[in-house]
């Protein structure tokens, strides 16, 4: 894992919309960059932080997706989440100074470390900046609260239209296709996040794309039909 100190400027980058507050004055943007001072480069399959590790940073994607990860009971590994470009993620450190799963890329990735003492400093000058973090840490608590909901009260169908939908609402923010995109996890992965087994994802993957909602090639997928994926989640009252 390589960490290059190179200067950083949130002012200049395209997804700063996505990871830092908008209305900010260029006073303020600069003391952010002054505070994110360096990038670290995460090749495929190493881990930018383990369970257990100390707790220092809080990490934006510049590039690149992850998994976050932690064992069960049974010693299998448990995906807890997918996080992409313009996320923020290490916010389970915050509660004990350590974290308390693993963060695993998926590609060849990048970010940029934000030391959480010197964010917390600044949050308590710049209110931009606090109730961005707060929204963050609200977002991670409404997250969570879905997934429960979905590993619940959803069969798989259910599930797997909820994620794919979910997965091209946040690529197509990025500015990518709101009906093409590449799955840079593993159906296994996928399972694993959605409580189903690999023959599960296998097999409804195989029904959406016989009831021609979606098309499959290899990790490249299409969504046709959008709206039939949702009426799979929210099915019209009788």
């Amino acid at each position: 894992m390589k960490t290059v100190n190179i200067k950083v400027a949130c002012s200049s980058c395209n997804l700063r919309e996505l990871c830092m507050p908008v209305g900010l004055e260029p006073g303020e943007l600069q003391r952010i960059d002054d505070i994110v001072a360096k990038r670290r480069k995460v090749r495929r399959r190493e881990t930018l932080f383990r369970n257990g590790e100390r707790f220092t940073s809080l990490y934006a994607i510049r590039t690149g997706v992850f998994k976050t990860r932690v064992a069960s009971q049974d010693g299998r590994d448990q995906v807890t989440g997918f996080q992409m470009a313009g996320e923020i993620i290490g916010l389970d450190g915050i509660v004990n100074d350590q974290h308390t799963c693993d963060a695993v890329a998926l590609e060849d990735s990048e970010v940029c470390v934000m030391p959480f003492d010197r964010i917390e400093e600044l949050s308590r000058e710049v209110t931009a900046l606090q109730r961005h973090v707060h929204q963050i840490m609200s977002r991670e608590i409404v997250r969570e609260h879905g997934v429960m909901m979905l590993l619940g009260s959803m069969r798989a169908e259910e599930r797997l239209a909820a994620f794919l939908l979910n997965l091209a609402q946040r690529l197509h923010a990025r500015g990518f296709s709101r009906s093409e995109l590449v799955l840079r996890m593993t159906r296994e992965e996928i399972g694993s996040y959605l409580g189903l087994k690999l023959e599960t994802i296998s097999r409804t993957l195989s029904k959406f794309m016989d009831e021609g909602l979606i098309e499959v090639h290899q990790r490249n997928l299409r969504i046709l039909d959008p709206e039939a994926l949702r009426r799979l989640i929210t099915p019209a009252a009788c």
